[in-house]
């Protein structure tokens, strides 16, 4: 005698339906499928470390875009970024001792935008110079965006902020023997987590859903903790009018 092949594919749908219910509505991983954690995953979970780091740096580098909040300590300095960047600009800002400015790049023509109480505080700070010349740079730079010159040695320092690959192929950087570190959650995406030298090198979760962008980064040596967003999500970038622009022509006050 032999068994009925369409009573056996109902009732495989029957306990699929089940699990999925199961599942659903209580949270509970009864059904031999959802003890796999990389189920329904891109599947770069079950990856080495080494792997797993490859590729989240192939999918950020073919990114169009992303946003990337956080906090990033430098030469002892702490600044906290909020940056949408794309290959050709970015515009976001930062802020550091208290002092937040906008920055904005397109192409190579990169804008700086802060307070006249910002401005206030350049000239005549430790430079031999008069309050009065920090009074007439607020008065003349507040709120307006200013063209930084290419020369000037703010442009290199700032531009850093807006450059996707320069920023990124720096902060993917785990330091020491890589290692994988379990399963995470980053605002409901599931992740994959990476280290070096068991955190001390930084650590960073990767996506297990879609492409295996980079989500958060624990930089080494509490250097800063970044969130990275928004992969691939479109954004207007576009110079400020001339009545929103001073060009200060000659090198900026001095910071």
């Amino acid at each position: 005698m032999t068994a009925n092949p369409q009573g056996r594919t109902r009732r495989a749908a029957l306990v699929s339906a089940m699990c999925a219910l199961v599942v659903t509505g209580t949270g509970l991983t009864g059904c031999s499928s959802s003890s796999d954690p990389d189920a329904g995953t891109n599947g770069v979970g079950k990856l080495p470390a080494e792997k797993i780091q490859s590729r989240t740096r192939a999918a950020a580098e073919a990114a169009d875009t992303v946003r990337l909040s956080g906090t990033v300590v430098t030469s002892g300095r702490t600044y906290r970024l909020d940056m949408r960047l794309k290959e050709d600009g970015a515009s976001g800002s930062v802020t550091s001792k208290g002092a937040t400015f906008r920055l904005l790049r397109v192409g190579e023509h990169l804008f700086l935008k802060a307070g006249a109480d910002f401005w206030s505080h350049q000239d005549g700070q430790g430079s031999g110079g008069s309050s009065d010349a920090g009074a007439a740079a607020a008065d003349k730079l507040g709120d307006k965006y200013v063209k930084v010159p290419t020369g000037d040695p703010a442009y290199k320092r700032f531009s850093g902020f807006t450059d996707k690959s320069v920023l990124l192929d720096g902060l993917l950087t785990l330091h020491g023997a890589l290692a994988t570190d379990g399963h995470h959650d980053q605002s409901g995406v599931r992740t994959i987590r990476i280290n070096g030298d068991k955190g001390s090198g930084g650590t960073l979760d990767v996506s297990l859903e879609g492409k295996p962008y980079p989500l958060r980064l624990v930089r080494a040596g509490g250097a800063g903790t970044l969130s990275l967003t928004d992969w691939g999500k479109g954004f207007a970038l576009k110079e400020p009018s001339k009545k929103e622009t001073v060009d200060y022509g000659q090198q900026l006050p001095t910071s």
